[in-house]
Formats: structure tokens, sequence, C-alpha cells
């Protein structure tokens, strides 16, 4: 088996199947009923913002992200908005955990963070975000983010950089990882294996200094989401991984 038929194999091995992108629709539609009534006449949409939006989902790890769209004369701050979106889940005992720009909850073996966004005026997919950890908050264009990733022809990387990222526990936010991949393979012809490899490469040799940036905004720098630790551990991981003489001791 050539290194490329082996990472394709893994690759479909991490593949969701129909019955379990079913169940995802089936659960991101019964947690909107619930949002849509807390959102009242605020509600402009929800969407899926996430993997599932951008085709980068990794079979029984994938987070559904579901991004809710309030409209741009919602009368909340962004602060009230995240608190009371965190007290409903806690009524609906959702097991919500705050994180940044999201509330975590638990839905049967899914993990779903919902994005509450409030629409800029005249801005069609413009919204404003809090940052809990801060209490700050910042603007990104979702919209943008989803096309970004879709038109990058990186799709299989990145996937196979989430597969790794997954076996071996880091921390590393998906959106940031995948910027890092589109960035470590620009210009780079459509060969999986060795992709991968450069990817990792990159890692390893660039990733603690990286600055990312967000598409959609640049005073969102995407790489302040992580600690100088935590960069270089991801770096060191990816190191370790790229040194392996065999494709089955870095994915699998």
């Amino acid at each position: 088996m050539t290194p490329d038929e082996y990472v394709s194999q893994v690759l479909q091995k991490y593949k969701d199947s129909e019955n379990e992108i079913l169940q995802v629709e089936t659960l991101a539609e019964s947690v909107s009923k619930d949002l849509t009534v807390w959102a009242n006449d605020c509600l402009s949409s929800i969407s899926f913002s996430g993997a599932f939006a951008k085709g980068t989902t990794v079979k029984g790890s994938s987070d559904i992200d579901l991004f809710i769209s309030l409209k741009s004369s919602t009368s909340n701050s962004l602060k009230e908005i995240y608190e009371s979106l965190l007290d409903l889940a806690s009524e609906k005992n959702w097991n919500p955990r705050p994180q940044n720009v999201s509330v975590r909850i638990i839905q049967g073996n899914y993990k779903i963070d919902l994005v509450p966004a409030k629409k800029q005026s005249n801005y069609q997919n413009w919204h404003s975000l809090y940052k809990s950890k801060t209490e700050t908050w910042t603007q990104t264009n979702v919209a943008s983010h989803i096309l970004t990733v879709q038109n990058s022809n990186r799709i299989d990387e990145i996937r196979a950089i989430k597969i790794w990222r997954n076996l071996n526990n880091l921390e590393f936010p998906s959106f940031y990882l995948e910027l890092t991949v589109i960035n470590a393979l620009y210009g780079k012809r459509r060969n999986i294996a060795e992709n991968v490899l450069a990817a990792l490469n990159y890692i390893a040799k660039y990733f603690p200094n990286l600055r990312v940036i967000d598409p959609a905004n640049t005073n969102n720098v995407i790489s302040n989401d992580l600690s100088s630790e935590e960069k270089s551990y991801i770096a060191q991981v990816a190191k370790a991984s790229a040194s392996q003489s065999s494709w089955g001791s870095i994915i699998w």
C-alpha cells in the first residue's frame, strides 16, 4: 500500500455515515426549536457553522457548531445574550460548559457548540460575538470562514491533521488548525501523504511563533487563542510524528 493509499484509507475510516449525518441533523433540529423560542422575534437564523458546514468532519469527534444569528435590532448586550443562552442551557439540562465565544452542550454522544452573535447593521454577514475569557467582543464573518475552507482544496489534508490532533489529544481549535494547514500547503500540489507530512513539518518548525489572522477580520488574531506553552507542545508532537518511519505511527 502506498502512503497516499494509506492516508486515503484512514480518511475513509473517519468519514461520517449517512445515518450519523442524519443523527446530527435531527439533534440540531431539536435544539434549534428551543433556541428559536429563546430568541423569539430577535432571531435572524440558526445554521451550521463549523466542520459540518465546511466538510471537514472527523467521525466520532467532530463537534457540532450552531451559529445563532440575532437581528441587529436586538437590544440586549452581547454579554447579556451569552449569559441568557447559558441560563437556557442549564434550564434544559444540556450540561452546558462556557467557552470563549460559545456555550458547549451535550446531546446524546455529541458535543454542540452554540455560538450566539448579533448582526451588525447594514452588513449582511458580519456579526459581533462576545468573548467570555476577556469580557470583550470581536467581529467576524462566519460565511467567509466557511468559504475560505471550502475553496481551499485542502479538505483531505485538514481532516488528516484533525485526526492527528484527536489521536494526540491536542488542544488545537479547529479554525486555527484549518488556517494553519491552508497556509502550510500554499502553492503545493495535490499529493495527500506528502502534504500531510509537509503540514506536520510546518507546524513543528513555525507554529510557536506563527501569527494567524482571521481572514474576515485582521484585528482578530486567531493565534492568540492558545498560550505559548500550548503552541510549543503542539509543535513538539508534530515534530515527533513527522519523524516516524511508518504512517501507521502518525495516523491510524
